[in-house]
C-alpha cells in the first residue's frame, strides 16, 4: 500500500484551481471581486480569444505594496479576514486567499502594483509555482493583473474548455453581474480589440436599463422594502414582460450574485398566481443583511449562501416582492422617490363607477349574461362526425329511438357510438368547452378532456420515442426563422451542434446577435420554433450536452411537448378533437399529462341522473 505523503505545493494549488478557476470567467470574477475589495472606482478589462489567450483586469484600488507583492500570489494569503470570527461576518467579496495562487498555478501570471504613496510601481511574474523577483514597473495607481494562457501546463485541463466564443459569453455574463451589483464603479470590457461594454457611473436604474434594456425597465415596478436589519431593493418584471428561461434573473446578497434555492422558492411563490408556469420572471434584486446571518463559505465559487435563518428570510422576500406586485396590479405604481424606474399605470374602476356602471336608472342592479363559448371550428359538425355510421344503422336505429322498453340512454349510445366500447372508450367528441375542455360521449356517459393536458401528454411521449430511438423525425422551414439571441446562446449553437441535431433542430448563426432556425422536430409545431429553440440552447448552456440528453432529458422533452400542444382558446374542428381521443387511447400513460395532473374524467350516465334526482 503506498505510503502517506504530503503533496507539492504546486500539484496543491493546481487542484485548487479546478474548482476556483473552472474557466476564465471564474477568474475573471475573482479578479474583478478583488479591485472592488481594493476600492476601486474605474476597472478595465481586456480579453483575447475568450479569455483563454489573455485575461487582463487593471483598476484605480488602493495597490498593493512591493513587500506584499510576493504574498499576493501565495495560498491562503489574503488582506480580507484574520480569524475565525473575522470568517463568520465577511463583509468583502473575496475571503480565501486561493484564486491568486491557483491561477498562478495553471497560468501565466503578471502582477504590477502602485499604492497612492509609491514613487513608481512594481511588478512580478509567476509560473509552474515559482515567482520572479518584483521590479520596477510604469503603471498609475491601482493594480493591474494579466492571465495568460489558461491551463497551459494542465492539457487535459485545457481541452474541457469551450470555444472562444463560448468562453467570451460566460466572460460578459460575469461581467454583467458585477456592472449590475456596482452602479457606483465604471467598467469597460474589450474582446480581441473590439470595445463591447463601455459602462460609466451610474445610478440603479441607468445600469439596470443600460445591461437589460429599456423595456425591461418599462415594464417593471420597483420593490423596496427593509424590516429592522434587513433591506430589499432593486426592480422585478410584471408578467407581461415574463420570459421563456431564466437569463435575466439576478439576486445579489451584499453585493454578490447568488443562485439560492430558498430566494428563488421566495420569488416563484410571489408569481405563481399571476405568470404561467412555463414562464420565468425577471428582475435584479438586492438584499442586505448583517454578514453575520448569512455563510458563504459554501463553495468556492462563493454562489452558494447558507441563511441562518431561511425561513424567516423567504418570508420577507416572498411578502416584499407579492406586495409590490400587487400594488401594481391593483392600482398605479407605488410611490417612490426614484422616478428613474418606469412604471405601468393598469386602467381600473374605481368603486363608485364600477356601481355607477352597473345600476340601471331605478337604481336596480343590471347583470348582462356571459356567453359562456360551446361549439368547434365547423359549425353543424357535430352531426356530420357519425353521419355515414348513422345512415347505415337506418330503421334499426329509429326503431331503437322510439322503442319505449328499450333501457334508458341505450339509444343515444347506438347512434353517437356506432363502434364497440372496447375500440373507443373515449367515446366521439361532442364539442368544445370555454375553449379548454374537449366533452365527449361514450357508451358510459360523459367525458371531459382537459385539451391541452391530454395533447401534451401525448407528444411528450412521441418525443422520448423518437429520441430513444435516435430517430427524431425533422421537418425543413420553407423560411428559416430568426431571433434575437445573445451571445452565450450563439456559442451553446456552435459547441453543441451534435445534440441539437439529435434533438431534431438545425440552429444557425446568422450574425453574432442573430440565430436561425431551419429545421425542428416535425412533431412540433412550426409557430414555435423560436421558443422551442430558446429552450433547448439554455438547457444546454446551464446543464452541458451530456446532463440535458440523460438525466435531464425528461424535463427538456416535457417542456418541448408544451410549447407544442393546444393551446387554451384554440379552436378545434370536431375531427380534430376525435383525433386527440384516438391518440390518447393509443398512448401509454395518457391519465395524466407530464405534470402528474389527471387528463379526462368520466361522469356516468347514474351520476347524471342522480345529480337531476332521476328515478327519485
Amino acid at each position: 500500500m503506498p505510503s502517506i505523503q504530503l503533496l507539492p505545493d504546486l500539484l496543491i494549488n493546481q487542484i485548487a484551481a479546478g474548482e476556483v478557476i473552472e474557466r476564465p470567467a471564474s477568474a475573471l470574477k475573482e479578479l474583478l471581486e478583488n479591485s472592488l475589495d481594493a476600492g476601486a472606482t474605474d476597472i478595465a478589462v481586456t480579453l483575447e480569444n475568450g479569455g483563454i489567450k489573455l485575461l487582463r483586469v487593471r483598476d484605480n484600488g488602493g495597490g498593493i505594496a512591493q513587500a506584499q507583492l510576493p504574498l499576493a500570489l501565495m495560498r491562503h494569503a489574503t488582506s480580507k479576514i484574520a480569524s475565525l470570527d473575522d470568517l463568520q461576518k465577511v463583509a468583502s467579496m473575496g475571503f480565501r486567499g486561493e484564486a491568486l495562487a491557483s491561477m498562478a498555478a495553471v497560468a501565466q501570471v503578471t502582477l504590477t502594483s502602485r499604492t497612492p504613496n509609491a514613487a513608481h510601481a512594481w511588478k512580478i511574474d509567476a509560473m509552474d509555482g515559482t515567482q520572479s523577483d518584483a521590479v520596477p514597473a510604469a503603471h498609475a495607481h491601482g493594480t493591474s493583473i494579466e492571465m495568460r494562457e489558461l491551463y497551459f501546463n494542465t492539457p487535459a485541463r485545457r481541452k474541457f474548455l469551450k470555444s472562444e466564443n463560448t468562453e467570451y459569453a460566460w466572460c460578459e455574463e460575469t461581467f454583467k453581474r458585477i456592472a449590475l451589483s456596482r452602479p457606483d464603479v465604471a467598467l469597460s470590457l474589450q474582446h480581441n480589440g473590439r470595445n463591447a461594454w463601455q459602462l460609466p457611473k451610474h445610478d440603479l436604474a441607468q445600469r439596470i436599463t443600460a445591461i437589460l434594456g429599456a423595456e425591461f425597465g418599462q415594464h417593471a415596478v420597483v420593490v423596496e422594502r427593509q424590516i429592522a436589519n434587513l433591506h430589499l431593493y432593486g426592480i422585478a418584471a410584471l408578467p407581461a414582460y415574463s420570459r421563456s428561461t431564466r437569463d435575466e434573473q439576478y439576486f445579489f446578497i451584499n453585493g454578490r450574485f447568488v443562485r439560492d434555492k430558498v430566494l428563488m422558492h421566495a420569488v416563484r411563490q410571489a408569481y405563481q398566481d399571476i405568470l404561467h408556469h412555463q414562464r420565468h420572471p425577471a428582475f435584479v434584486l438586492f438584499l442586505e443583511m448583517p454578514p453575520e446571518l448569512v455563510d458563504v463559505n459554501v463553495h468556492p465559487a462563493k454562489s452558494e449562501v447558507r441563511f441562518r435563518e431561511s425561513q424567516g428570510i423567504h418570508q420577507f422576500v416572498f411578502h416584499a416582492l407579492q406586495d409590490a406586485l400587487s400594488a401594481t396590479m391593483k392600482s398605479a405604481s407605488p410611490d417612490s422617490s426614484d422616478s428613474s424606474f418606469p412604471r405601468r399605470r393598469e386602467s381600473m374602476e374605481s368603486p363608485n363607477e364600477l356601481d355607477s356602471r352597473l345600476r340601471g336608472n331605478d337604481g336596480a342592479f343590471n347583470f348582462e349574461q356571459q356567453r359562456m363559448r360551446f361549439g368547434a371550428a365547423e359549425q353543424q359538425a357535430t352531426y356530420r362526425v357519425w353521419e355515414s355510421q348513422s345512415q347505415a344503422l337506418g330503421a334499426r336505429t329509429e326503431d331503437r329511438v322510439s322503442n319505449s322498453n328499450e333501457p334508458r340512454g341505450s339509444a343515444q349510445s347506438s347512434i353517437h357510438n356506432p363502434q364497440s366500447p372496447q375500440e373507443h372508450p373515449l367515446g366521439f367528441a361532442l364539442g368544445q368547452l370555454s375553449g379548454i375542455y374537449i366533452l365527449a360521449q361514450n357508451q358510459q356517459g360523459l367525458i371531459v378532456v382537459d385539451m391541452h393536458a391530454a395533447h401534451e401528454r401525448i407528444v411528450y411521449e412521441r418525443l422520448k420515442t423518437a429520441f430513444d430511438a435516435q430517430q427524431m423525425p425533422t421537418q425543413p422551414l420553407l423560411i428559416p426563422v430568426s431571433f434575437a439571441a445573445d451571445t452565450l446562446d450563439v456559442a451553446t449553437v456552435e459547441d453543441e451542434q451534435d445534440a441539437l441535431l439529435r434533438l431534431g433542430f438545425d440552429i444557425a448563426p446568422l450574425s453574432p446577435t442573430t440565430l436561425a432556425v431551419r429545421s425542428m422536430p416535425a412533431m412540433l409545431k412550426q409557430s414555435k420554433a423560436e421558443a422551442a429553440a430558446k429552450e433547448v440552447l439554455h438547457e444546454l448552456r446551464d446543464f452541458g450536452a451530456s446532463c440535458a440528453l440523460t438525466e435531464r432529458r425528461n424535463e427538456l422533452l416535457a417542456t418541448l411537448a408544451c410549447h407544442s400542444a393546444v393551446r387554451a382558446n384554440q379552436q378545434l374542428s370536431l375531427p380534430e378533437m376525435n383525433a386527440i381521443l384516438r391518440e390518447m387511447e393509443q398512448t401509454e400513460r395518457a391519465d395524466q399529462c407530464n405534470h402528474g395532473r389527471p387528463t379526462w374524467f368520466q361522469i356516468t350516465v347514474d351520476e347524471l341522473d342522480a345529480m337531476f334526482m332521476r328515478g327519485k
